[in-house]
């Protein structure tokens, strides 16, 4: 199943977490796993804390890591070559056990899509098996 997300943002963590588990919850599965991948090369999946500081200081330390605008090669193409490597860096998916007909998270993990070369509609899939 697919979940869209409007974005409003050039970079942003958007948690998906409640529209991940309406898909868990309409399954029907009892234990197994929730597999969510994005679809975009510029976007990335992560579970972590929904902390207003924190999120601003993992957008922060992307930026850090892989400045915009450092002369890489993508950027003679469309100008986005920072949200390429920053998404590869976060990872396009995650694993999460369900358990009891649940997504099994920790008690302050939440799942975000993290936007990165917004603001775009995204789509993210959900697959429970």
């Amino acid at each position: 199943m697919n979940i869209e997300v409007k974005t409003s943002q050039e970079t942003e963590l958007v948690d998906i977490t409640g529209s991940v588990k309406e898909v868990v919850s309409g399954a029907g599965v009892e234990d197994g796993l929730c597999v969510i991948c994005t679809h975009h090369t510029t976007t990335g999946i992560i579970v972590n804390e929904n902390e207003a500081r924190l999120k601003e200081d993992i957008l922060s330390m992307l930026d850090k890591i892989v400045p915009k605008g450092a002369g890489y090669q993508h950027d003679q193409i469309d100008h986005n070559a920072h949200s390429h490597l920053k998404a590869i860096l976060l990872g396009s998916s995650a694993t999460i056990p369900i358990k009891s007909g649940s997504l099994a998270l920790g008690t302050w993990q939440s799942v975000f899509l993290v936007e990165l070369d917004g603001p775009r509609n995204r789509t993210v899939h959900v697959s429970v098996r």
